[in-house]
């Protein structure tokens, strides 16, 4: 790209969004709904769904989106869900809402609802978007339409049969998995989420048609479970596999667990499909975990993962700290079609989020770790020992393939496309045909429908530059170089200065007192009153520090204030209007900072002139530049 290329960020592209570092062509298929990021838990809250419309953000901005075929799964429904939990649970899902909660007490305290999983409004549809996603995904891989299957908003692997907990309601996972056996004979669950996969071990715990392996925070924590002696019992003996660890682990120590492990895993159990987890909890600095892994760390289980080249169900899971989160997932996105993302993030909508550094980098911190390195090596040679008492290959007996498979069959896929086809026939390029398609690694020429992409949510990296509050002026309004006849010579302004009418009225509407109906009368007590009261509110906004102002209370000083970057003085802002003119600038004081040593035979109009002209005294500076307001010095820290 030429250097000249800036995204609307303002930012110089010098180097591609992305480089190609894998070109084995695999099938990904990635699931998104819109609608995920449109629910809350409630407020407060460290479960926030819109992490996941962050992170689909950044994979449709990092141009990730045109080596996906995006899918919008059908919403698991009750016969789905009940296919795990129980039928009395799922339907009281169904019903509970925030309004007649009050009705359903007892039925909360029995499912576990109400304190880490609250009810919130479509509780009954996020958990339909999360488990239709999974099971869609696992039902792709069945069918062999793709390699990979992606669902970031899946991953909830706390849920049990007939109970909430820990955020998540439906086991989105072991419905998956349900899915997958009926195709596939052995299914490998892998768990990098800080804690405990209890709900799916739970599920599996007494077969060994499902090995589940879970990497997570043990002692004092939640949920409490995987204790390295948790290995499964009866036919599911030694086929789950539990690796405790303290906190502050990084990625190098993780690395020396992660990869032997689960390279023995595969060596003794030879699965046929992989489900991983990939709970964001686990990076550093996260709301609710206590590991140090960087985004690279977490990122590497994934690539090691998928260099066994089995079929693949990725999820999401945990993950506190949104922009983290939503990082991390995006880069895994990524590593999955075999890219490499640049560190530099492109333009989105969500820009904001990552600043001060605006980096696709999660670090890790100095944080201790307090995993030795004789702690883990025992733990490893334990776990290693049971892998060998495994039986070689779990056999299976022959049988029909259960029940009708989930998802859309290739005959139902194929009437959509037809019927798309023949509702769009004058479009170039309909939605289900843009999100189906897919650029291969060989491609040189970007044939992207542009107008398609930006309507999904991709910026143009040479397009619309990130627009300035500057450019969205009033025509109306004074100039600020008008020059208003006051009847009072104008001192010139000094170098680098300009003289601007800063008129700060903020009751434009009220009628203005004339200057004659303003006497004497005013109390010295009502004008210390105002200063006092003014001076109280500017601290209470945080603009003026009430122990300078009473040290400086008993000082004249001429004050200066800045106006677009440049620093007027107080006397030209303080201009007299001109014969017959209302004093409507005057009442606007009130919106200033004032001087604390007012007196009250400057009210009239005629020491008014008085004052203006003993300012102006030749010789004079207008200002000193050093001397801005405090008004100036908030609006530079802003």
């Amino acid at each position: 790209m030429p250097a000249t290329n800036r995204d609307p960020a303002g930012v110089e592209r010098t180097r591609p969004l992305y480089e190609v570092v894998n070109n084995d062509k695999k099938r990904v298929a990635y699931f998104y709904d819109s609608d995920i990021g449109n629910y809350a838990y409630v407020t407060g809250h460290p479960m926030k769904p819109h992490r996941i419309r962050l992170a689909h953000s950044l994979v449709m901005n990092y141009n990730v989106y045109k080596f996906l075929e995006i899918y919008r799964a059908k919403p698991a429904v009750t016969s789905e869900m009940t296919q795990f939990h129980t039928d009395e649970y799922i339907e009281f899902l169904q019903k509970v809402t925030p309004d007649n909660m009050d009705g359903f007490m007892r039925e909360q305290g029995k499912y576990n609802v109400g304190d880490d999983c609250p009810v919130f409004d479509g509780l009954y549809e996020f958990c339909g978007i999360s488990a239709g996603g999974s099971m869609e995904g696992a039902a792709r891989l069945n069918r062999e339409k793709c390699d990979i299957a992606i669902n970031w908003a899946g991953g909830l692997h706390h849920a049990k049969k007939s109970e909430a907990s820990g955020f998540c309601y439906v086991n989105d996972i072991v419905l998956a998995i349900l899915e997958l056996l009926r195709f596939k004979k052995r299914v490998l669950y892998i768990d990098i989420d800080v804690h405990h996969g209890d709900g799916v071990e739970e599920a599996f715990y007494t077969t060994d048609r499902v090995m589940t392996v879970s990497f997570h925070k043990y002692g004092e924590y939640f949920p409490g479970t995987g204790e390295l002696r948790d290995i499964g019992i009866g036919t599911g003996k030694n086929y789950a596999v539990n690796f405790p660890l303290r906190d502050g682990i990084n990625d190098a120590t993780y690395e020396t667990i992660f990869e032997p492990v689960i390279r023995s895993v595969m060596e003794y159990y030879q699965p046929e499909a992989v489900v991983l987890q990939c709970g964001g909890d686990s990076l550093s600095g996260d709301r609710l975990g206590c590991f140090n892994l960087s985004m690279r760390g977490h990122a590497n289980c994934v690539n090691f993962v998928r260099s066994f080249n089995l079929p693949t169900l990725v999820l999401g899971g945990g993950g506190y700290t949104m922009r983290n989160v939503a990082r991390t997932w995006a880069y895994e996105t990524g590593r999955l079609v075999g890219v490499e993302m640049d560190s530099v993030l492109p333009y989105n909508e969500y820009y904001d989020y990552y600043g001060p550094d605006y980096e696709l980098d999660v670090r890790s911190s100095n944080m201790e770790n307090a995993n030795s390195t004789e702690y883990l090596e025992k733990i490893k040679i334990a776990v290693i020992e049971n892998l060998k008492k495994t039986a070689p290959v779990p056999s299976v007996q022959m049988q029909d393939v259960p029940r009708q498979g989930l998802g859309m069959s290739d005959d139902q896929d194929d009437e959509l496309d037809d019927n798309d086809e023949d509702e769009n026939k004058d479009v170039r390029m309909t939605q289900r045909q843009w999100e189906k398609k897919i650029m291969r690694h060989n491609e040189y020429e970007d044939s992207d429908d542009e107008d398609m992409a930006e309507a999904n949510g991709v910026y143009r990296p040479n397009g619309r530059i990130r627009r300035s509050i500057l450019e969205f002026q009033n025509p109306n309004a004074v100039e600020d170089d008008m020059e208003i006849d006051s009847g009072v010579a104008t001192p010139a302004p000094k170098a680098n200065e300009e003289v601007a009418d800063n008129d700060d009225t903020m009751l434009e509407d009220a009628e203005p007192e004339p200057v004659e109906a303003r006497t004497e009368a005013e109390a010295p007590a009502d004008v210390a009153a105002k200063a006092a009261a003014e001076t109280d509110k500017m601290d209470v906004d945080g603009d003026v520090d009430m122990a300078e102002v009473e040290e400086n209370a008993g000082e004249a000083t001429i004050k200066t204030e800045e106006v677009d970057g440049t620093a007027i003085s107080e006397s030209a802002r303080k201009k007299p209007p001109a014969p017959g003119a209302t004093d409507s600038a005057s009442d606007g004081e009130g919106s200033k900072t004032k001087d604390a040593s007012v007196s009250p035979a400057n009210s009239t109009a005629k020491d008014d002139e008085e004052a203006a002209i003993a300012n102006e005294e030749p010789g004079k500076p207008a200002a000193t530049p050093g001397d801005a307001t405090e008004h100036g010095e908030a609006d530079k820290q802003a």
